[in-house]
C-alpha cells in the first residue's frame, strides 16, 4: 500500500492499543465456542446475516436472508447456510474454497443487538444436509457448512447511532436512482435512456420475483 502524503498510518497492534485502549474483561469473556440456547434461538429467529469472506484475491461481504430460521443449527459447533439463487457469481463460495475463515453478523429486525459467529466454511451439495434447507417446496443445490469458532453478541451502540429500525428516519426512495438506473450508469458511464431504465428494472423486478428459490 502507498502511504498517501501527510497521512499517519498505523502499522503495529501496539500503537493501535495505545490510541484506541484495550478491551476490558466483561468484553472478552464474553466470547464462547460452542452454539448454546442464546445464540441457537438468535439464529432461530433472525431473518438476515451477512457473510465476510476473503481470498488472496480479495475480501467479500454477502447478505443472506429469507424465513426466520433460514440459518440451520446442526449441532453445538455446526451451521447450514443454503445457497439460494442469485447472480452466479459466487463470490463468497470462491472465497471460501481458496480460505474457509469466514464470519457472521446475524441481525433480527427491530433489535438493536447482533450476533458474530466467526468459523470455517466448506461448500457441499450433500443431500440430507441440503434436504434440511428446503424452502416452498425448493431444495437448494448447495449449502455453506460452518464450523463454528467464536460466538459473541455485540453491543446495539452502532444501530442506536443510525437509528436502523426508526422508519421516521428512512429514506424516502425517490432520493436515489432506482437499482437499474445505477448499475447501467456504472456500466455505461451515462445515464440511461428512460426506455432501457424501465427495461433493466422491469428484469430485475422479474428476477426478485420469479427467482427466489
Amino acid at each position: 500500500m502507498t502511504k498517501p502524503d501527510g497521512i499517519n498510518l498505523l502499522t503495529d497492534t501496539t500503537s493501535l492499543s495505545l490510541l484506541n485502549g484495550e478491551p476490558s474483561a466483561n468484553t472478552t469473556v464474553k466470547k464462547i465456542t460452542q452454539l448454546e440456547r442464546h445464540s441457537k434461538n438468535f439464529i432461530n429467529r433472525s431473518p438476515f446475516c451477512l457473510l465476510a469472506t476473503s481470498s488472496g484475491e480479495g475480501c467479500d461481504a454477502s447478505p443472506r436472508g429469507d424465513a426466520p430460521g433460514f440459518v440451520y443449527c446442526l449441532d453445538d459447533s455446526t451451521l447450514l447456510i443454503p445457497e439460494r439463487p442469485g447472480n452466479r457469481i459466487a463470490d463468497s463460495m470462491r472465497n471460501i474454497i481458496s480460505d474457509p475463515e469466514l464470519g457472521l453478523l446475524f441481525l433480527i429486525p427491530g433489535r438493536d443487538d447482533t450476533l458474530r459467529i466467526n468459523g470455517r466454511g466448506y461448500i457441499t451439495d450433500h443431500a440430507p444436509y441440503l434436504k434440511k434447507l428446503a424452502a416452498r417446496g425448493k431444495i437448494p443445490k448447495l449449502a455453506i457448512v460452518v464450523d463454528v469458532t467464536e460466538i459473541y453478541f455485540h453491543c446495539p451502540k452502532a444501530f442506536i447511532r443510525s437509528a436502523l429500525w426508526d422508519v421516521d428516519q428512512h429514506m424516502p426512495a425517490e432520493e436515489l436512482p432506482t437499482l437499474g438506473t445505477m448499475i447501467l450508469e456504472q456500466i455505461n458511464g451515462e445515464p440511461p435512456s428512460k426506455e432501457l431504465q424501465a427495461s433493466i428494472d422491469n428484469a430485475l423486478d422479474e428476477d426478485s420475483r420469479d427467482n427466489l428459490y
